[in-house]
């Protein structure tokens, strides 16, 4: 008889999903692409923050050894993604309001300089383009998850102008751990919505070769995105703790 073990989600009718993932192993489970599928889940909000992840139930699903699932929970919990809890397991982590604060100001730092150390233009903006136009449609067709999926895309590609694998894999991380914070909110269109017409502003802006306004853009927008999301987490975080 399968048993869930205590605290875990129980995942049975969806683990055939995850089972899926395993195509993306290769012929070598390295724990850096098991870290890589688990991280892109825990992103699109399959394992919820707070969960609590059963070794057996996601080593048999992705075919993976304990000790390779092991190290791949070390490097998510290393990215601050998941949290280890003596005698208790590891969970998903939830992220408090002052982790809230210090992404955004995080970004504002990264994306800013990045805007602002551009160059002469013309820019590489197909990205950019790609992450608008997938906004726009997710928003026609009312896909709020995927309206937040094409918003961490926009900024992903503005920093990856940068050409800095560095940075690119700093904001992988900073990014993916702010969406930890986007699964609590239960109100996806008005959190992602309002900056679908600021990504297009800031996309053109660029494309006419003005990185100053860009900037100027990007930083009213991350501002005003801080106090919005910082406004309505610390609710929702008060909330849960009554």
């Amino acid at each position: 008889m399968r048993t869930t073990e205590p605290g875990a989600t129980d995942h049975t009718g969806g683990l055939g999903e995850l089972a899926g993932d395993r195509a993306l192993l290769g012929r070598t489970s390295t724990v850096e692409r098991v870290a890589d599928i688990l991280r892109t889940r825990i992103a699109e909000g399959y394992f919820q923050p707070g969960e609590r992840l059963s070794e057996e139930a996601i080593g048999k699903a992705l075919g993976v050894s304990r000790n390779t699932l092991r190290e791949s929970f070390r490097l998510l919990t290393h990215e601050r993604l998941l949290i280890h809890r003596l005698n208790r397991g590891v969970f998903v982590r939830k992220l408090a309001v002052q982790d809230v604060i210090d992404i955004y100001r995080t970004r504002l730092l990264v994306e800013c300089a990045v805007v602002h150390d551009l160059g002469e233009p013309p820019y590489p903006l197909d990205g950019l383009d790609g992450a608008v136009d997938g906004g726009e449609r997710a928003a026609l067709e009312q896909d709020w998850k995927g309206v937040s999926t094409a918003n961490i895309h926009f900024h992903r590609e503005l920093v990856a102008l940068a050409g800095s694998a560095r940075t690119d894999e700093l904001m992988r991380g900073v990014l993916a751990e702010l969406r930890l914070a986007f699964h609590v909110v239960d109100d996806p269109r008005g959190l992602h919505q309002p900056y679908l017409v600021r990504n297009r502003a800031i996309l053109e802006a660029l494309r006419s070769g003005d990185r100053t306004d860009a900037e100027r853009l990007l930083a009213q927008y991350l501002d005003d995105s801080r106090a919005q999301m910082v406004e309505t987490y610390a609710h929702l975080v008060v909330e849960e703790d009554v």
